[in-house]
């Protein structure tokens, strides 16, 4: 009975993600147009696992939201956002939505130093917040954007310990951080760490805590784990910028998905990340279009991946082919791009309504202060990775450590690692360990 409840529930979340609009809505956004920023709400709550929908003004419920932030005294100033708790208030970031539901950093007390603070909440944070917690660390999770990071915007992987089904990357971050938060995890999204401060030692030589300063509130903690993982890299081509949000997406915006019902749409990229927003995609669209400079998909992305491609009728693939400009339509959300064969430089202008961009990897650490070793595309550098230069006392950090004491680095950002969900979250649970050694030097 247990096997087949879980085997039902998965299917039903399935056929959930594929339905335009969700029958029970925690979160309601009133909006008279989907623009960028509401766009942008929708893809953080989705990825938070939150219900929602968007209302126009003149709906039904369109008119109770505005009945009721008119009853607060307030003006309308769109979108507006009902929470579960029927709080109703504008929203001018996904920012101000993430700090209303669930907190800003300026919630820790400002004299409270955690055991260990976590910078992002992928794999390797989610699961270095759930070892470090359930081990009794108080454990402090910041992120920029949604939990799961990269991985957590995909529609399903198939080759994850555990789940012979597959799963989507959101029900596993969402699952992952539940597990944390009952260990007494607290998370903070949509904040992203600006500034980091090295703690030093005091006139005895004891590690004072490290300082990571965000917009919303400060955080200091004896220990520091860096998985902030890595961004998709920006696309520099004429047009393409300014139509970000209105049908050009960095990353597998689930959200946007659901608007390409009947539309044809680019998929640019070769890793496992643009296959599966491909076959996601390929649920709603009427055609998707993979392209990647390389002469085949099976020199970046796993075989399973290239072989669902393969047999999908709607998903076709262009090798050795680039996107070098884009425009928007009459609505003015994108209407088409031109592409070139980078084998003969021939270029083609074709329809598209959505544009999915997945191509290179930067890592997310302008943030990093200088003593933190980096390698020359930016990853940070731990264990015998270090240059000998820079070891402490003639040895190497410890296998996870960076060059600046009680700093540790985990998954997709750290150099040499393999760009993997579950070897990220192998290297989250093994981080702990040392992050324990650190604090208790007599363990």
């Amino acid at each position: 009975d247990e096997e087949f409840h879980t085997a039902i529930c998965e299917l039903l979340s399935d056929w959930g993600s594929t339905v335009a609009e969700p029958e029970v809505v925690a979160v309601a956004i009133v909006s008279p147009v989907e623009d960028a920023l509401t766009l942008g709400i929708r893809d953080y709550l989705d990825r938070m696992g939150m219900p929602n929908r968007v209302y126009a003004p003149e709906s039904e419920k369109g008119q109770h939201v505005l009945q009721l932030l008119a009853a607060e005294g307030g003006e309308p100033e769109f979108p507006l956002v009902m929470d579960m708790g029927k709080r109703v208030g504008s929203a001018r970031s996904v920012r101000d939505v993430a700090s209303r539901i669930y907190g800003r950093p300026a919630d820790v007390d400002v004299d409270r130093v955690v055991d260990v603070a976590i910078v992002g909440a992928g794999p390797a944070g989610l699961a270095a917040a759930v070892y470090a917690s359930s081990e009794g660390l108080s454990t402090v999770v910041l992120e920029a954007e949604a939990v799961g990071g990269q991985a957590g915007t995909s529609s399903m992987i198939r080759n994850y310990l555990g789940f012979p089904r597959g799963i989507s990357g959101m029900r596993l971050a969402q699952r992952a951080r539940n597990q944390a938060i009952r260990f007494g995890t607290q998370f903070f999204t949509g904040w992203p760490v600006t500034s980091f401060v090295a703690g030093g030692v005091d006139d005895d030589g004891n590690p004072q805590p490290h300082r990571l300063c965000t917009e919303g509130g400060d955080v200091r903690a004896r220990a520091v784990v860096v998985s902030a993982g890595v961004k998709y890299r920006r696309l520099d081509a004429p047009g393409i910028e300014r139509l970000v949000g209105l049908g050009v997406h960095y990353g597998s915006a689930m959200t946007a998905a659901r608007e390409m019902e009947g539309s044809d749409v680019i998929v640019v990229g070769g890793g496992n990340s643009a296959g599966q927003a491909a076959i996601h995609l390929s649920r709603f669209a009427r055609s998707v279009t993979i392209l990647v400079r390389r002469e085949s998909l099976a020199e970046t992305m796993s075989d399973y991946l290239v072989g669902e491609i393969r047999y999908n009728p709607r998903i076709t693939v262009e090798p050795c082919c680039e996107v070098v400009e884009g425009g928007a339509g009459d609505d003015g959300r994108l209407g088409w791009v031109t592409t070139r064969d980078v084998r003969d430089g021939s270029e083609t202008r074709r329809d598209c309504r959505g544009l999915f961009l997945l191509i290179g990897a930067e890592p997310y650490c302008e943030w990093l202060p200088g003593e933190v070793a980096r390698d020359k595309r930016g990853f940070v550098l731990t264990g015998r990775d270090v240059p000998q230069d820079q070891w402490r006392d003639g040895l190497p950090p410890e296998s996870l450590e960076t060059t600046v004491p009680g700093v540790f680095a985990a998954g997709d950002i750290r150099a040499g690692s393999m760009k993997r969900v579950a070897a990220a979250s192998g290297e989250g649970a093994s981080v702990v360990p040392l992050v324990h050694a650190w604090l208790d030097p007599s363990r």
